[in-house]
């Protein structure tokens, strides 16, 4: 059978099976995915992108405009109430120098859990900075030391951290990674993260962050651009004019395109404003314009709210895509600076000292297991879930 008969057959099913009518279908045209423009496209897009606001009553009508293309893109909407009575699964504990690692999970709505970790200081104030923590398309991505590392300094500065599985990693084996509305599961178990960590006595409020890296960097973006109750910011090695992310859970749902707009990654970034935000950049992947092109169109906008003191670019130019030690170093002077944290917690000569830090084996970061199987009521697989949310 022809290749591409074969690929709208595939398609047609994905819909059907999610409940979404012919116009669904023809979403599939306003879809930007991966390198959906050249570098060159892409700067000439963000000239293009500042004629069409000259003030803050322009760009705020032209962040409505993004925010709603978001929401309306992934179907936001039209996911379940839920309740913020959370109950948290917890198996298993681990205490470090200085930090806690609990491993948990609770549901998202029902029967569709969340899994992770919380890292949280051992001697905890009475009101807490609370930092979520999504991570990238790496295998074992949650599990791994550079993972854990930030994890374990940010709690020992005083912060609780909540570092989550994308859908189909490590604990998340719900639904698959490939599943069509990866978007938007893991921009709501975002959102249930954020509310799960508000619901506890111990959190402040005011104080809260959001870092990841590459896919992680992407819920880092969308998150903060639909949810004023994220207060800082710092998307690490994504933020770029011309890419949009290549993976179901970052373009694969309409997000950036429908028939009354055109944005990208820089101007769902810019939805922080006036919000204390930290971009990452490196030399290697598609955020080396950084410096010249996404950066310097951010700061416009920040000045339009009079808080360009708020919004800062770490370059790496000979470093690669990774959340490594000069961006981990980054990240604590900025996350310590605009959450309050004490930075002086962590060891400090010619550079921080991370050595305190203990790399837990993976199977001791783990979820559900033999012994703490996942609950009965889990919904499992791609079409369960997704006939569960029936999606229009």
């Amino acid at each position: 059978m022809d290749k591409e008969i074969l690929k709208t057959l595939k398609y047609l099913f994905l819909f059907l099976l999610i409940g979404w009518n012919i116009q669904g279908y023809a979403q599939e045209n306003f879809l930007c995915r991966d390198k959906y423009w050249t570098e060159d496209q892409g700067n000439l897009m963000m000239k293009k992108f500042a004629t069409e606001w000259n003030s803050l009553e322009s760009w705020k009508k032209r962040a409505a405009v993004i925010r709603n293309g978001i929401l309306r893109g992934m179907k936001f909407n039209q996911m379940p109430k839920v309740d913020n009575n959370f109950k948290l699964i917890v198996n298993g504990t681990f205490k470090g120098d200085g930090y806690m690692v609990e491993n948990v999970a609770f549901e998202s709505f029902p029967g569709f859990y969340v899994t992770g970790n919380i890292y949280s200081p051992l001697k905890p104030g009475k009101k807490n900075a609370a930092i979520l923590s999504p991570h990238g398309h790496w295998k074992n991505r949650r599990l791994m030391a550079e993972v854990q590392t930030r994890c374990a300094a940010f709690a020992r500065m005083g912060a609780i951290v909540f570092v989550y599985d994308m859908v189909g990693y490590v604990d998340s084996k719900q639904v698959t990674h490939d599943i069509p509305i990866a978007l938007l599961l893991q921009t709501w178990n975002s959102k249930r993260v954020l509310d799960y960590l508000l619901s506890r006595p111990d959190v402040d409020p005011e104080r809260i962050g959001i870092t990841g890296e590459s896919g992680g960097g992407t819920q880092t973006i969308i998150l903060t651009a639909i949810d004023n109750r994220i207060k800082v910011s710092v998307p690490v090695v994504m933020v770029s004019a011309h890419f949009f992310g290549g993976c179901n859970c970052e373009s694969g749902m309409p997000i950036h395109k429908s028939k009354d707009h055109q944005t990208n990654n820089v101007e769902i970034a810019a939805l922080c404003a006036p919000r204390p935000m930290l971009l990452i950049s490196d030399g290697s992947d598609w955020t080396r314009n950084t410096p010249r092109v996404e950066y310097p169109y951010i700061q416009k906008i920040y000045a339009l709210y009079n808080g360009e003191n708020r919004i800062e670019n770490v370059h790496f130019p000979a470093e690669v895509h990774d959340y490594g030690y000069n961006k981990r170093s980054a990240a604590y002077t900025f996350l310590a600076h605009h959450l309050n944290l004490d930075i002086g917690r962590i060891p400090y000569k010619n550079g921080f000292d991370e050595s305190f830090i203990t790399i837990l084996p993976e199977d001791e970061l783990r979820v559900f297991t033999a012994d703490h199987p996942i609950p009965p009521n889990a919904l499992m697989g791609d079409e369960a879930v997704m006939k569960y949310l029936n999606l229009k």
